[in-house]
């Protein structure tokens, strides 16, 4: 697992707000719905400990960050039903990519353009050290999910469809 040493808006949030990472870098490759998984490949890291960042929008009024596992699949409706909403979609590209200011494949929950509320899987504080987007594709930051989860105000939640 190589470290590097590369700036984005997400390691200048970290650094601001005091909190510790690793930044690691992988080859990115733009497969829907694998990057997560190709990222903690790419890195060497046990799926668990690799976090995806979604762009959701709840009742066409509210827009959230939602944080979890690489392997897992997002409940849509108990994201909306945490927010008090009744519907949730994915974002599309071009909205995310416009509010965030990170590329899709490429956006942190941390340093993003627009602060918005952020959500992570209770499977993050599970984890010593937890590996979500870097800032950039190919880019992955390591570090305390409890850091990360306070850096951003951030809650925890039951996010994820349940295992069949």
């Amino acid at each position: 697992m190589s470290q590097t040493k590369i700036e984005t808006p997400t390691t200048d949030f970290l650094t601001a707000h005091g909190i510790p990472y690793t930044m690691h870098d992988y080859d990115y490759v733009s497969e829907p719905g694998k990057i997560g998984i190709q990222a903690a490949a790419g890195i060497g890291i046990d799926q668990e400990k690799v976090f995806k960042t979604l762009m959701v929008e709840i009742d066409k009024k509210q827009i959230v960050c939602a944080v979890i596992p690489v392997h897992q699949k997002m409940n849509l409706k108990k994201v909306a039903a945490l927010f008090g909403g009744k519907n949730a979609k994915m974002l599309n590209a071009e909205k995310a990519e416009a509010l965030t200011g990170f590329q899709v494949g490429g956006i942190s929950p941390f340093g993003a353009r627009t602060q918005v509320p952020v959500v992570f899987e209770t499977a993050a504080l599970r984890q010593d050290i937890m590996y979500i987007n870097g800032g950039g594709r190919g880019l992955v930051v390591g570090l305390d999910p409890k850091q990360a989860i306070a850096c951003v105000n951030g809650q925890t939640a039951d996010l994820t469809v349940e295992a069949a």
